[in-house]
C-alpha cells in the first residue's frame, strides 16, 4: 500500500508544479512586450526555459543515480521558485530571460526526479500505468493553470501570478520533504531491509552514462520521442494555429476552446493508455500510435477544408496521448535500477531536444 501513498504524493507535487507553469503561460508573453522588445526576444521567453531543461535533463538523471531521487524533488521546486520569484521582479527582458532560465533548471531537476521515482516504486508490470498517473496530473496542472493566471494577472498585476507560482513552489518542497521518502540505492544504509527488499552490502555500482547512445532499442525509442515532440510543438502549437487562423478564418476565441478539447482528449486517455502498455508491452503500444500521429498530421498537411483539418488533428491528437507513458516504460526495461537517472535524464533530452528545434525548424 505504501507505493500507492507514494504515487499520490508524487502526483500532488507535479500538480503544483505544472499548475505554476500553466498560470504564467497566458500572460508571459504580455509581460514581456512590457519591456519594449520585438517578438522574437518575447518568444525567447520560451526558448530559454527549454534550453534549461535541455542541459539539465542528463546531469540530473546522473545525480539522481549517485545521490537520490529525494534531493530533485526537493531541489528542484526551490530552484523553480527562484526563477519565479526572479522573474516577476524582473526590471528588463535580459533579467527576465536569465530567471527563466533559472526556473527552467528547476524543472528539469523536478520532472527528471518524479519520473525516477515512479519507476523505483513501480512493479515491472505496472510502470506504464503510474507513470500515466503522474503524467495526468501534469495535464491537470496544465490544464487549469491558465485561467488561474488570467484572473490574478486581471485582478493584480501581471506580475503577480509569478509571485504566486513562486509561493506554490516552496509549498511543493515542503510538502515533499515530509511526503516523499528516498527510493534510489545511494544514502540507503547497505544491508538494511526495506519493504522486503534487501540492499547488497558494497558501494553502488558505476554506471556508464552514455552506453545507452549505443543501443539500437534506445535511440530508436528515442527517435520516437522526439517524432512525438516535435508534432507537438513544432506542428501543433507552432503551425496549427497560424494555418487554422490564417486559411480557415478561426478566431483565437475558437482556437482556445479546441486546444482546450485536444486537452480534455489527452486527460481521458493518458491512464489507459498506461494500462495498455503494462497489459500489452511498451512496443505494442509505440508502433501503432505513432502510425496514428503521422496519418493525422498527414491528413492535416493536405486538408482543405476545416472539417477534414480537425479529424486529421484529432487523430494525431489521440495517437500522441496514447503513446503518453509507453516510451518511458520501455527506457526502463532497458536498464536496471542503477542506471535508471542516467536514462530517463538522456530520454528526457531527446523530447526537449523536439521542443528546443522544432519551433524553429518547422517555422
Amino acid at each position: 500500500m505504501k507505493k500507492y501513498e507514494q504515487l499520490i504524493a508524487i502526483c500532488v507535487s507535479t500538480v503544483l508544479v505544472m499548475a505554476g507553469q500553466g498560470v504564467i503561460s497566458p500572460i508571459l508573453p504580455l509581460y514581456a512586450d512590457t519591456f519594449d522588445v520585438s517578438t522574437a526576444m518575447i518568444g525567447a521567453t520560451v526558448t530559454a526555459f527549454g534550453l534549461a531543461r535541455l542541459v539539465t535533463n542528463v546531469p540530473a538523471g546522473i545525480f539522481a543515480d549517485r545521490r537520490g531521487r529525494r534531493s530533485l524533488l526537493i531541489g528542484g521546486p526551490l530552484v523553480t521558485a527562484v526563477g519565479m520569484f526572479g522573474s516577476g521582479i524582473s526590471t528588463g527582458i535580459w533579467m527576465l530571460l536569465a530567471f527563466r532560465f533559472v526556473a527552467g533548471l528547476g524543472s528539469a531537476l523536478y520532472m527528471t526526479g518524479a519520473q525516477i521515482y515512479l519507476l523505483d516504486i513501480a512493479a515491472p508490470d505496472q510502470r506504464g500505468r503510474f507513470i500515466a498517473t503522474n503524467q495526468g496530473a501534469l495535464l491537470v496542472g496544465v490544464g487549469f493553470g491558465p485561467a488561474l493566471g488570467g484572473l490574478l494577472a486581471d485582478a493584480y498585476s501581471l506580475s503577480t501570478p509569478f509571485m504566486v507560482v513562486a509561493a506554490a513552489a516552496v509549498i511543493t518542497a515542503i510538502y515533499g520533504w515530509f511526503r516523499l521518502p528516498e527510493t534510489g540505492r545511494v544514502g540507503v544504509e547497505a544491508g538494511r531491509v526495506d519493504d522486503g527488499i534487501d540492499i547488497e552490502d558494497g558501494p553502488p555500482v558505476a554506471v556508464s552514462r552514455f552506453a545507452l547512445l549505443r543501443s539500437s532499442d534506445f535511440l530508436a525509442v528515442g527517435l520516437v520521442t522526439i517524432g512525438v515532440f516535435s508534432v507537438r510543438a513544432g506542428v501543433r502549437q507552432t503551425l496549427v494555429p497560424l494555418q487554422l487562423n490564417q486559411s480557415f478564418g478561426v478566431e483565437v476565441a475558437e482556437l482556445g476552446l479546441l486546444f482546450t478539447a485536444l486537452g480534455v482528449i489527452g486527460m481521458v486517455l493518458i491512464w489507459p493508455a498506461g494500462w495498455g502498455a503494462d497489459r500489452f508491452g511498451p512496443k505494442a503500444v509505440i508502433v501503432p500510435t505513432a502510425l496514428m500521429i503521422c496519418v493525422g498530421i498527414g491528413i492535416v498537411a493536405v486538408a482543405d477544408s476545416l472539417p477534414v483539418f480537425i479529424v486529421g488533428l484529432t487523430i494525431s491528437a489521440v495517437g500522441s496521448s496514447i503513446t503518453g507513458p509507453a516510451p518511458a516504460a520501455y527506457v526502463a526495461n532497458l536498464v536496471d535500477e542503477d542506471q535508471r537517472g542516467a536514462a530517463m535524464g538522456l530520454y528526457r533530452t531527446f523530447g526537449d531536444i523536439g521542443v528546443v528545434g522544432s519551433p524553429v525548424l518547422s517555422g
